[in-house]
């Protein structure tokens, strides 16, 4: 039976669930904004976050919220027994094995928590494995377990032949996070790992991670790429990773508000936002087939368009944020690591060269630089010694102007610095560039001309999972766009060919084409 103070908040709870609206403008959903209340303690924020929201994360996902914060007041019993109503409710018993740890850790305590329905059936693994810097001899693969371990990868079927890579121990440290690193690998090559404590298998029947290494570097191949970003948490919209799965693409590029935060001063939050995205089964059937490479945009990283300025340690939450993003990815680096901290970094695919970009970390309007004066030098250096097909410039925000009317927050606001890279690709007679972005809500391919070079494409896609959807803006350039359903971005690449190519589609959640265009190496040379 439900004490009688539990009655009331549980009922409380489904009664406001009842009345909130399926549908609006908003993104963020109501168990979020809770959650961000609960962080700040404020009593007052965490009721109003349930009065007429405009996104509804489902009944199982308030009890979850509401038992989070009987957990803030000490109330296990009470906490157990909600616990035990969102899981009848369909929960994934690992979510409590998950953040917010400093509150879930007080329900695993409790004498009563090991007979919640599911929990003796969760593995040692929660969250992942998720595929990462795939490389022509390498790999890496994230994981999060349930608790203080230490586990290690055995690479190759053949035991004669298997190697293992270091060992990782999982601890409230790194928030029970690791990566492993594969190397020594040949490229052009399946490759078959598995993730062992000690001889013991973690998952028995199942427990082969299995990839395809990348063709040696400057190789013309041919295979695809997704993108996107805006992907708030909308369950019934979750089914969009399955989509992007069944397409087969050799990587998927997550290009900012990959989960909405929007609290970069309480850590608690960013753990909630990650781990209820990283529960879901679509999610890990994702993450376990497609190599992630991800950066950050605002709400990801701070809040709405946010301008942190361009000092390292101010505000104090950056390091803390960027710790905590590099905790949940598995990506060939980092900005400048420890020294530099960033979410910038490049890698290969045959002969083609992506550069992803950091445009948040030392955004400075009154200094008039988006990426900071180190991020700004490695790309214009990078693309000068690329020697590849295509170079790819993939951006959390548009290049293209006036594709957010009056707002400063896409590249807009920083003209001069967007004009130094496109000088720059032009006066060092770079070919072969074009642009890749997220932010807008929808899926659009844009073109901008250039006097001095040859016409610089952007293909940009934002709306992952998101309920908020923004109007296509007809600029000058636009091609085509896109935005009656969630979407994603396709790129499929064939360097084969003696003109290499790269075609552009923009794909629905359910699976069909809205839009296709055929972009050629041709087309991106200077006279």
């Amino acid at each position: 039976m439900l004490s009688s103070t539990v009655k009331k908040r549980s009922v409380l709870i489904l009664l406001l669930a009842l009345f909130w609206a399926s549908s609006g403008y908003s993104q963020h959903d109501a168990q979020r904004n809770a959650m961000q209340a609960l962080a700040k303690k404020s009593e007052k924020g965490f009721s109003r976050a349930f009065l007429n929201p405009k996104v509804d994360s489902g009944e199982a996902e308030t009890l979850f919220v509401g038992m989070l914060k009987l957990l803030a007041e000490d109330q296990v019993d009470d906490a157990i027994l909600v616990a035990r109503k969102a899981l009848e409710l369909g929960i994934p018993p690992g979510r409590f094995f998950a953040g917010p740890f400093n509150l879930t850790s007080k329900l695993r305590d409790h004498e009563d928590f090991g007979s919640l329905p599911g929990i003796d059936g969760v593995g040692p693994i929660i969250h992942g494995p998720m595929l990462g810097d795939i490389t022509a001899t390498g790999a890496k693969v994230w994981v999060r377990t349930k608790g203080p371990e230490t586990y290690h990868l055995i690479v190759g079927e053949n035991s004669k032949e298997a190697v293992e890579t270091e060992r990782i121990t999982f601890s409230p440290e790194n928030n029970f996070t690791g990566v492993f690193q594969i190397e020594n690998l040949k490229p052009d090559t399946e490759v078959t790992c598995f993730i062992r404590s000690d001889d013991v298998a973690l998952f028995p029947g199942e427990e082969a991670i299995t990839f395809r290494t990348r063709p040696a570097v400057g190789t013309a191949s041919s295979f695809k790429v997704a993108f996107g970003g805006g992907a708030g948490f909308v369950p019934e919209w979750e089914y969009m990773w399955d989509t992007i799965r069944g397409f087969k693409p050799d990587a998927m590029l997550m290009l900012g508000d990959n989960v909405y935060i929007d609290q970069p001063e309480h850590i608690q939050t960013h753990d909630y936002c990650y781990s209820r995205r990283q529960n879901r089964p679509e999610w890990r059937r994702f993450i376990r087939e497609v190599p992630i490479y991800s950066i950050y945009d605002d709400h990801d990283f701070g809040v709405n368009d946010c301008i942190p300025g361009p000092e390292i340690e101010k505000p104090a939450w950056k390091r803390r944020v960027w710790n905590t993003f590099r905790e949940n990815w598995a990506n060939p680096g980092y900005g400048g690591g420890e020294k530099q901290p960033g979410c910038w970094y490049d890698f290969p695919i045959g002969d083609v060269q992506f550069f992803m970009l950091d445009g948040r970390y030392y955004r400075d309007l009154e200094g008039g630089s988006m990426l900071g004066p180190v991020q700004r030098q490695w790309l214009l250096a990078g693309l000068s010694n690329s020697t590849a097909t295509f170079k790819v410039v993939v951006s959390p925000v548009p290049f293209t102007p006036d594709i957010k009317p009056g707002s400063s927050d896409p590249w807009d606001g920083f003209p001069e610095e967007r004009e130094k890279i496109f000088s720059h690709i032009e006066t060092n007679r770079i070919d072969g560039v074009f642009l890749v972005c997220a932010d807008r809500h929808r899926t659009d391919l844009r073109k901008t001309e250039r006097p001095d070079g040859y016409t610089l494409y952007e293909f940009e896609s934002s709306r992952l999972t998101n309920k908020h959807v923004h109007e296509v803006v007809k600029t000058d350039g636009l091609v085509w766009g896109y935005n009656e359903k969630c979407s994603f971005g396709l790129m499929e690449f064939d360097t084969t060919k003696e003109d290499p190519e790269v075609r552009f589609k923009a794909i629905d959640i359910d699976g069909k084409e809205q839009g296709n265009f055929l972009l050629k190496a041709s087309d991106l040379q200077l006279p």
